[in-house]
């Protein structure tokens, strides 16, 4: 195949130590090809995100607890809690999915299914990357498509885990993100597809070479449920991985740039949905935060993740979180070359 007559590389060039990023200027934020309600229509009525639109929208009453797994707060007492978590790092090891942006190739109200997917990725990642398999990253995209809980006019985190609870979530390379509602009823091309040669030629509808692919694999959860607290989030980031949070997203958090956050809020109205990758207290200050990874891109925030103060005047970050375990048997029924551990052993300081 000649594979090794043609080869090519490229050495990494430092661009990230003095910390540069790219700040959108007025002129790319008042394009009008950003206008998403030309394309995803308007928000609900009294939507209320950044004062103009909600991407996390919950009806439900009551919590939700599906499955009987004992929780990791029954099984790991707050005294026993590691004192700091971060599974960016753990003993060199970076166990994340990649980082998104559910703004692009227009904003698309999809924090909902972004943050949701992100954490039960990591929590497959957890598992696998203990064995040595390679990370994976799910499509938001197909959770859009099947309206599992919304679209990009928002939506319950809560569909998210009950999709992936009853049908399964492919990976990212099923459905790439288009950050756009379906156009038309679901079908099976909306959810896996593969696409050949020629190019679409103009006037094409894009699609006329591709077919559905339907031999893929679908990322399963056993039990998922309402994560409430500090302590409850800190034994469920500990034993199992990422969780995904709700937060009142305000003017400044959208302009937030680093350090740890803290917002004082008469009233709390959560609108945005975010992941939650781990907890640490400040070596100086004595004060606690959590690690939380955003979808607006690697150029909001410290990278894409930010840092919230724990316990107080922190945007309601610990009153509605969400997790869901894998279900690897459900995800791989003809098996793995390894034998899949029931818990990780990955020891926090």
């Amino acid at each position: 195949m000649a594979v090794e007559t043609n080869c090519s590389f490229g050495v990494p060039k430092d661009t990230w130590t003095q910390g540069y990023k790219h700040v959108t200027t007025q002129e790319e934020k008042d394009d009008p090809r950003n206008e998403a309600e030309k394309k995803n229509g308007p928000y609900p009525e009294g939507a209320s995100f950044l004062s103009e639109q909600a991407c996390r929208i919950v009806t439900r009453e009551e919590p939700v607890s599906v499955g009987e797994t004992p929780r990791s707060w029954e099984v790991m007492a707050a005294a026993d809690l590691p004192y700091s978590v971060d599974w960016r790092d753990v003993d060199g090891k970076n166990y994340l999915s990649w980082n998104k942006n559910q703004h692009i190739p227009i904003y698309c109200g999809s924090c909902w299914s972004q943050g949701t997917t992100s954490s039960i990725a990591d929590r497959f990642n957890v598992q696998l990357g203990a064995m040595g398999f390679a990370n994976i990253a799910l499509s938001a995209q197909v959770i859009i498509n099947a309206q599992a809980g919304g679209s990009c006019n928002g939506g319950d985190p809560m569909g998210v885990y009950e999709y992936a609870n009853t049908t399964g979530i492919p990976d990212s390379t099923c459905e790439q993100y288009v950050a756009a509602n379906l156009d038309g009823d679901l079908t099976p091309l909306d959810v896996c597809r593969d696409c050949v040669p020629p190019a679409p030629r103009a006037g094409e509808h894009l699609l006329e070479n591709c077919k559905p692919v339907t031999d893929f694999r679908k990322y399963y959860v056993s039990d998922y449920f309402n994560v409430v607290g500090a302590d409850k989030m800190k034994a469920e980031l500990a034993m199992h991985g990422p969780i995904s949070c709700g937060i009142n997203a305000t003017p400044n958090f959208d302009a937030y740039k680093g350090g740890i956050y803290s917002e004082k809020l008469s009233t709390v109205s959560i609108n945005h949905e975010i992941a939650v990758v781990g907890y640490g207290v400040c070596p100086i200050t004595g004060v606690e935060y959590w690690i939380g990874r955003n979808s607006w891109g690697t150029y909001w925030g410290d990278y894409g993740f930010f840092y919230m103060q724990m316990h107080t005047d922190n945007l309601g970050i610990e009153t509605e979180c969400s997790a869901g375990y894998p279900n690897m048997k459900a995800t791989f029924p003809e098996g793995l070359p390894n034998v899949i551990p029931q818990e990780i052993e990955i020891a926090f300081e």
